[in-house]
């Protein structure tokens, strides 16, 4: 199906429209075929991914994903995020990479962020990061700092992931403060991101800085049994007008 959203591609005045998916993927143990149709339904330019397998054939893995929906691995991915992972269309523009693992807990899993500057058509760059927070409050909460100062790298940066937070709590709340909160800015579609018969949350978001116009953002109205077989997240999908290079 298609969605009731605006087409991507370029504006007449060197603006760029960029579709963001964002989507935990519970490291591929659910339908994988499924997966890739609710991601090609989606038609993203950019798909931020949280864990994306780590340990068995994380490289062949991200490459099949990416093989299956038409995109290709921008960043992050495996080890080197332990498990964020962005993939964008071949015609992304990849400036650089900028990937970072995390300080951890001891006996509480390895985070990281999948970050990259990135450029579609003749926007401006942006900084872009998929990032999977922990659940340790007092880790999250660092997390959150260091998220921030990891999309400072460019004055426009788009931030997408699962936050393992409520958009009631101290960091999200100064993460909102600091960026545009997708859904908050412009909902489109649906709006808690758990599976439906779970307790209704919003964990999982896509966050775009100042000077990026947020124009739709949330859960994309897509077929029940396929959004439930592929995994147990759901997915958020966001438009952005990214200005063009002149502008930024």
């Amino acid at each position: 199906m298609s969605l009731d959203l605006p087409p991507s591609g370029p504006q007449p005045d060197g603006a760029e429209l960029v579709r963001v998916l964002s989507y935990n993927i519970r490291s591929q143990r659910d339908d994988r075929r499924a997966l890739a149709r609710v991601i090609r339904a989606c038609e993203p330019d950019l798909v931020c991914v949280q864990e994306s397998p780590r340990y068995w054939r994380p490289e062949g893995q991200a490459a099949w994903l990416a093989r299956h929906t038409g995109t290709v691995v921008v960043s992050g991915g495996g080890r080197t995020a332990a498990g964020p992972l962005l993939l964008g269309r071949p015609e992304v523009q990849v400036l650089s990479r900028h990937d970072r693992l995390l300080p951890k807990h001891r006996g509480w899993h390895a985070r990281g962020f999948a970050g990259a500057v990135v450029r579609l058509g003749r926007s401006a760059p942006f900084a872009l990061t998929s990032c999977h927070l922990s659940f340790i409050g007092p880790e999250r909460a660092q997390q959150f700092e260091l998220l921030h100062e990891q999309a400072a790298i460019r004055e426009l940066s788009v931030i997408a992931g699962d936050f393992n937070e409520h958009p009631e709590d101290p960091g999200w709340g100064a993460l909102a403060g600091r960026y545009q909160d997708g859904w908050a800015t412009a909902p489109w579609g649906g709006e808690y991101t758990s599976r439906p018969g779970d307790p209704l949350q919003r964990l999982d978001a896509v966050f775009a800085s100042p000077g990026i116009e947020v124009l739709a953002c949330g859960v994309p109205p897509l077929s029940l049994a396929e959004l439930l077989a592929a995994t147990d997240h759901l997915p958020v999908v966001a438009v952005l007008r990214v200005p063009g290079a002149s502008a930024a």
